[in-house]
Parts: structure tokens; sequence; C-alpha cells
């Protein structure tokens, strides 16, 4: 099934702005939403540019303002006739050790990567449930697979609440027409990462985001990617010792 309208958030920079790129080039109509108005502009100048063919729809949204997703949502996909599939890919990488003193970071990262994307994935599948049709993407995180301590603590727990719901949905919806995919990436060449100081395994952009459109493509129900190595850490990563969670944190 070719899904034609996808909608994604996050979509200014980094994966966000990458799939949109991709999926451009493979002339999908695209939804795009972040909280830079200016920046999204500048996308969708780039890529109606680029091709010609395709409709590029844009909407400022903080996806922390819950009461706007629905709506954003809505209005997006009057403007494309429907939408196919809904990218919830917003998030953030705050954190600090727990109990430091730094609650502010770790309740960002709360609120923003599982709360706020529990009222994406709200909005979506009103509409799909209305539509009978659809494709749910949550981009979940390695990170999710295990607990990791210090500063990572709250993104990694934020991610396994992510990666859970995805879970859930997939098996609520199994028969249903609304496919749920959750994938998990490893570490993808952007300034979140460079940030988060994640210099081993990092794939650059371009093939940790063409590995992550291959396996929404094929609408797969959980996806580590880049496949190599992290579907043999995905394995591992539940078994291995703490200390040496811990070197790898």
């Amino acid at each position: 099934m070719t899904r034609k309208r996808i909608l994604i958030t996050g979509a200014s920079a980094g994966l966000g702005a990458a799939m949109a790129r991709d999926f451009a080039g493979k002339g999908r109509d695209l939804a795009l939403c972040a909280r830079r108005p200016a920046a999204l502009t500048a996308l969708r100048d780039e890529l109606v540019a680029a091709h010609p063919e395709v409709t590029v729809a844009v909407r400022a949204l903080d996806v922390d303002d819950h009461a706007a997703v629905p709506i954003v949502f809505g209005e997006l996909r009057d403007e494309l006739g429907g939408l196919d599939r809904v990218i919830v890919n917003a998030g953030i990488g705050k954190g600090a050790p727990i109990g430091s003193g730094r609650a502010d970071a770790n309740l960002a990262t709360a609120t923003t990567n599982f709360v706020s994307a529990l009222a994406q994935t709200e909005a979506a599948l009103e509409i799909f449930r209305a539509q009978q049709a659809g494709h749910l993407v949550l981009v979940a995180s390695m990170s999710a697979v295990r607990g990791l301590p210090g500063k990572k603590a709250a993104y990694s727990a934020s991610k396994a609440g992510l990666a859970a719901l995805g879970a859930a949905l997939a098996t609520e919806l199994a028969r249903s027409p609304i496919a749920v995919t959750t994938l998990l990436p490893g570490f993808i060449a952007t300034d979140m990462a460079a940030k988060a100081g994640d210099a081993r395994m990092v794939a650059p952009l371009d093939k940790g985001v063409a590995s992550m459109v291959a396996a929404i493509e094929k609408e797969r129900r959980r996806a580590c990617v880049p496949g190599w190595p992290w579907r043999l850490i995905d394995l591992a990563l539940p078994h291995l010792p703490d200390a040496l969670v811990a070197r790898l944190s």
C-alpha cells in the first residue's frame, strides 16, 4: 500500500526534515509541523522547488500545547484531503542525573517525548478511526530497550514508555485497517546526537534516515534502525552487565 499523504512532526530539522526530503523524493504529499515556522517555510520551498508535483502543507506547532495538536492535525488533514500516515517524531534530548537539581530538564523530556507523543497519537488515531485507514509511526529510540543511567535516565524512560504504547496499539489494532510501527533508531548523525556526545557507532544521516524510511514503508511492527549493529544490540542490551551499560551510556 502506498501512503500518499504523510504528516511529520518535529519536521524543521534533524530526522524529521531528512524524512520529509526522502518522502518528497518518492512523490508523497507532506504535512509538516514544528515549533519553528521559518524553518518549515524554507523546507517547504526547497521541497516544492525540487519536486513541483508534491504538495507540502506546513503549520507551526508546539507539541507540548496538547490542546493545539488535534486542531493542527485536523487543519493539515483538511488541506491535504486526508492523512494516510502520521509520523510522531518530535522529541528532545535534555536530561540530568535525577536528584541533581535539574528536574526541569527531566520533566521537559518526559513531557515532550511521552505525554506529548501520546497527545499526537490520540489526534492521529481519531483521524484514522474516522477514515477507517491509516499508518501510525512512533519514533522511539534504542534507549527504550534498557534504562540508561545518569543524564539519560529520563530520556530512556520516556522512549520506553513510547515503545510500550506502540506495542499496545499494534496488538489492539492488529485486525483493523490501521497499522502501527515503532521505530527504535540507534545513533544517527543529527544535532541531538552530537550534543549528547554519542560518537560511537553513529550512522550518517542519509544512511540512518534511509533505513528508517525503508522500515516505515514496510510497515513493520517494530524496527531497530539502521539494522546493523542495532538488531544485535537489541538482543544483547537487556543481558549486559550494569557496569558495561554504564560505560556505554
